[in-house]
């Protein structure tokens, strides 16, 4: 028993490293925040299906904390005021990286509940920096050149949309390639008894 709570905590501080050391790893990052990552937030999903949605929500918690901490110069950069400041920091990071905890949902309905619960998982953080866009940012502008709305609704969706769709589609052919490895799929199965 004691051992396996003790791989569990290895496992969740390996998975946090690895997950932040991916999130550096930057295809694409957009003016104000937001970027595509090479299968950032795979590990925590990973994590999430093989312990569950309490478990993975402390440990995507941890993560949320180091993202807040990795980008906190260039946020206190933007000259926010501190309601604003605060609030961005609720909604774009805490918020936002808590909710990948939440893909192990349909852990024990194997590869299917686990690619729905990577997609809810990652569609639940696009809606937490969805609302940020609109509650916070009030954003509305050019988006590309030629293109622009007075719309804040349409400019957030838009705008988190171009980072966040390519995102969820890598994570969950990841998510597919990794778990149709036998050894990988075996290594991650969900733990069924209480550790």
């Amino acid at each position: 028993m004691k051992n396996s709570k003790t791989l569990m905590i290895v496992e969740a501080a390996v998975m946090i490293a690895l997950a932040t050391v991916l999130s550096l790893i930057k295809v694409y990052k957009l003016p104000w925040g937001g970027s595509i990552t090479l299968l950032s937030m795979l590990p925590i999903c990973m994590f999430s299906i093989k312990y569950g949605v309490v478990r993975g929500l402390f440990v995507s918690f941890g993560y949320a904390v180091v993202q807040v901490l990795l980008d906190l110069g260039e946020v206190l950069s933007w000259g926010l005021t501190p309601g604003t400041l605060i609030a961005c920091f609720a909604l774009d990071y805490i918020l936002a990286y808590t909710v990948i905890g939440a893909a192990g949902m349909f852990r024990t309905k194997k590869l299917p509940g686990w690619i729905a619960g990577t997609v809810i998982a990652l569609v639940l953080r696009f809606a937490a920096h969805f609302l940020s866009g609109v509650l916070i940012w009030h954003s509305f502008g050019d988006l590309w050149d030629g293109f622009s709305t007075e719309n804040e609704f349409i400019y957030s969706a838009l705008y988190n949309g171009s980072y966040m769709l390519p995102e969820i589609i890598f994570t969950v052919i990841g998510a597919v390639i990794l778990f149709s490895v036998p050894q990988t799929k075996k290594m991650l199965s969900p733990v069924t008894q209480e550790a």
